[in-house]
């Protein structure tokens, strides 16, 4: 055994192993930056539908080249309280089907022979995606340029790993040591293991097939290799969920006992065909279905392999979820006063910034209708004079203030990420005065109660003109934020003009209401005091109009 071959065979392995990673992330993020309408739209579609979880997660896991980013903006969700459990098992399903597209692509590039092969011509593409990236002036195309140089690096990376088996292959000693290998809980662990190191399904299975290409293994060592990488990608999941809710933890246990069951199920399955038939396996039956071709065998069987797993666990999900509630119960947390957090916005969310993006504005639409919740609170308690829903009121001026800051930090954090579009970068950078001035709508809501604190000191109120005039004021402020919110939500510019209208009816309005309040004060109808909390709460309804446009006004 030539020890200095084998050292140049592990290296080279580990260049492979680098370039490879580098360019699933390259390729990862741009993708998610070209596609990320798309994902926005697939994962706004998420329901009940068992069928529809599992192609959303399939086509996103496909679109962005990843099965890790898929469960962690899983998990993401379930922590946020977006989906439910039986949702995000769904989505997770159609994770493992839409990860199986990149062996398929790495097969694909392992066909040719001593001349140009398929790696040789899709490894070029780097080049092409690198010029494209360096002298487009152009997002789009240097978008595009990250996702083809980022392929062609994948067959770079794919090249030297497939290189280093070779010299692998060559050794006797190292053939005769893998062949003694044969113990099939064993090269289920070795791939759990190795996978589980690597974090990344991909490379353990684009590394599998390079070795049983080269003949440096059987095409069902590769198979039990290929299936023990399904295992050890859960830790990611694993990861992401240690430090969420406990959804977000049954999530990952739902992964992990997904990938667990197609395991034994196979390896049952295999065990007793092998038994019936007299030494068929899996590899004679994928050879005889695919002659010539080790990559496309393997690759085939990786997506049999999920597909299978995937149509036996779905009509059990319900049963799944129940038993990880059982093996996850609830906690003392249950009781416990939960604490203030986004509802939207989660850590394990960054992982896929295109998808954050379209949730910051779920976000900031959240804070809207908490805003305008206390809003109403105000106005009703200083019409009625009732101070019943005032510590209400102080729970949820104290959640506007904490997301002013917690949204402000986290479009921080992901204005930083790779993989935004130039439209996302844009639209984050207006989040920071929408989140302001909706916290400016709760302090002036906030005035208006002190205001009511100051009448009920002296003993007073206002008078029925007064009070009809607030409650068609009130009616105004909905018709806007309505207005403001279809505008926000849906970038629709016609529902701006009509907000754009009734910010300018209640400045007008509020001016009446002050012209007004001159004559009754004239007039002996309300007194000075009185009056002054009047013209104050005109004043910062009219304002509150303000920043309430002001948020509308960003989809410009």
């Amino acid at each position: 055994m030539d020890f200095i071959e084998i050292l140049k065979a592990v290296l080279t392995l580990l260049s492979g192993i680098g370039i490879f990673l580098i360019a699933c992330q390259m390729m990862s993020s741009n993708l998610e930056a070209a596609s990320s309408e798309r994902l926005k739209k697939l994962f706004s579609k998420t329901s009940s539908n068992p069928l529809l979880g599992v192609g959303i997660g399939a086509a996103s896991t496909a679109l962005i080249q990843s099965s890790g980013a898929t469960t962690v903006m899983t998990i993401g969700f379930v922590n946020a309280g977006i989906i439910s459990l039986y949702q995000a098992a769904t989505l997770i399903y159609g994770a493992n089907i839409g990860t199986t597209v990149t062996a398929q692509i790495v097969a694909l590039g392992m066909f040719g022979g001593g001349g140009i092969s398929t790696t040789m011509i899709f490894s070029a593409l780097a080049g092409v995606g690198a010029f494209l990236m360096m002298f487009s002036k152009k997002s789009t195309w240097k978008t595009t340029g990250g996702i083809i140089t980022g392929f062609g690096m994948l067959f770079v990376g794919l090249s030297l790993m497939s290189g280093s088996m070779e010299a692998f292959a060559a050794q006797d000693g190292v053939k005769s040591l893998l062949a003694s290998i044969g113990n099939p809980l064993l090269l289920v662990l070795i791939g759990a293991v190795l996978t589980a190191i690597i974090q990344s399904s991909s490379v353990m299975t684009s590394i599998a097939l390079a070795m049983v290409v080269t003949g440096l293994i059987s095409l069902d060592q590769g198979i039990l290799l290929t299936m023990g990488s399904n295992i050890g990608s859960c830790v990611v999941a694993i990861l992401a969920g240690m430090t969420s809710s406990l959804n977000a933890r049954r999530t990952a246990l739902i992964h992990l006992l997904f990938n667990c069951f197609g395991v034994a199920l196979f390896l049952i399955a295999g065990l007793i065909l092998n038994l019936v038939t007299n030494g068929i396996s899996y590899g004679s039956v994928f050879a005889k279905l695919f002659p010539g071709a080790p990559q496309t065998q393997l690759a085939m069987f990786h997506t049999f392999f999920n597909t299978v797993t995937v149509a036996v666990v779905l009509p059990l999900t319900t049963p799944l979820v129940n038993a990880v509630c059982k093996m996850l119960p609830e906690g003392k947390e249950k009781n416990a006063e939960p604490a203030m957090r986004l509802k939207y916005l989660d850590e394990n969310l960054l992982r896929t910034p295109a998808v954050a993006v379209g949730q910051v504005r779920r976000e900031i639409l959240r804070m809207a209708d908490l805003a305008m919740e206390n809003v109403d609170r105000s106005l009703q308690i200083i019409t009625q004079m009732d101070f019943s829903e005032k510590e209400n009121f102080d729970k949820t001026e104290q959640e506007l203030n904490f997301m002013n800051q917690a949204i402000v930090d986290y479009v921080v954090r992901l204005s930083e990420k790779n993989g935004l579009s130039d439209r996302d970068h844009v639209y984050l950078a207006t989040t920071y005065r929408s989140a302001r001035d909706l916290e400016r709508v709760g302090d002036y809501a906030e005035n208006i109660v002190e205001y009511a604190q100051n009448l009920k000191n002296i003993d007073e109120q206002f008078s029925d003109d007064a009070l009809y005039e607030i409650s068609q004021l009130k009616a105004l402020l909905h018709e806007l934020f309505d207005q403001v919110c279809i505008a926000y939500r849906d970038n629709d510019a016609e529902a701006l003009a009509k907000a754009n209208e009734i910010e300018e009816q209640t400045d007008e309005y509020t001016d009446m209401m002050e012209e007004n309040h001159i004559k009754r004060l004239g007039s002996g109808i309300c007194t000075a005091t009185v009056g002054a909390q009047y013209l104050s709460l005109s004043s910062n309804t009219e304002r509150i109009a303000d920043h309430l446009i002001n948020v509308a006004k960003t989809i410009r």
